[in-house]
């Protein structure tokens, strides 16, 4: 969803992809995400196409992309993580993107707390994007 929302095309003939890729709709869009630099996997080769994406997951995944295209989008919400009680939560990996989703004010939380372990659903990846691309 994210790489189709920027145009970011699958690979077609994929030479390097993850262990775990498969041979699906998504694969060429995996392939393509490793190759940029989008994201790394979950380590030893592997994606786990299969398992639910946390926000914090999304978060890095959008903010990588976003730097590959040149789109990083500029303002402040004048928030940073110590506003939100679960700041803790978020792995080391993800605070650089999660710190910048706060301060442009990509993701604003809800009741104090920016869940970044909770499980992302399409419907608010969906609305991520819409809020990006309609800036």
């Amino acid at each position: 969803m994210l790489m189709k929302a920027y145009g970011i095309a699958p690979d077609t003939n994929p030479t390097d992809n993850f262990s775990d890729a498969g041979r699906t709709w998504y694969t060429g869009y995996l392939a393509a995400a490793k190759r940029l630099g989008i994201t790394s996997g979950t380590g030893g080769n592997m994606f786990l196409p299969g398992k639910e994406i946390t926000r914090q997951e999304m978060f890095t995944l959008l903010c990588n992309t976003l730097k590959i295209i040149g789109q990083m989008p500029a303002g402040s919400s004048r928030r940073t993580l110590s506003d939100f009680s679960d700041a803790g939560q978020i792995a080391p990996w993800a605070k650089d993107s999660m710190a910048f989703v706060v301060q442009t004010g990509i993701a604003g939380g809800s009741g104090g707390r920016l869940n970044p372990t909770g499980v992302t659903t399409r419907a608010e990846m969906a609305q991520v994007l819409k809020n990006l691309l309609g800036k």
